[in-house]
């Protein structure tokens, strides 16, 4: 549909209301507000929810949380999996930045079905903890 015809549309749709039926701009809120509805109340959802599994990455090096990672994401998309947690640790023992926080944070970007993510609750491990939400 071309803007041309959204005109025509939004013309005839006006002609419409002013016989009494529904004006054209409350059925494009109504249209357009249900999908983003629909994300608002998947995303509280998925945030209230327990993960569906969680990966345990403590004691690994990079190459091997990597490695782990990418199973663990692969067997959770196949499996329908919607939220799922990592724990990589604070990074209390390393030298500079957490070398397995930012490992998750590099792979959670490149992965293509990993969509938002967060740090866990103080009680879940705070920033030791992640949580993803899958596409």
């Amino acid at each position: 549909m071309d803007f041309g015809d959204i005109l025509n549309k939004w013309e005839r749709d006006s002609r419409s209301s002013a016989n009494g039926e529904n004006d054209a701009m409350e059925t494009w809120q109504k249209d357009n507000g249900t999908e983003n509805d629909r994300a608002g109340e998947r995303r509280r959802r998925l945030l209230a929810k327990k993960p569906d599994d969680i990966l345990d990455i403590h004691g690994m090096n990079a190459e091997e949380a990597l490695l782990s990672l990418d199973v663990f994401f692969s067997k959770a998309k196949e499996s329908g999996f919607e939220k799922l947690r990592v724990i990589h640790g604070k990074g209390n023992h390393s030298e500079g930045e957490a070398v397995l926080g930012r490992t998750v944070r590099d792979f959670i970007e490149q992965c293509s079905y990993a969509g938002e993510s967060g740090y866990e609750k103080s009680a879940n491990g705070g920033s030791g903890s992640t949580w993803v939400f899958l596409k």
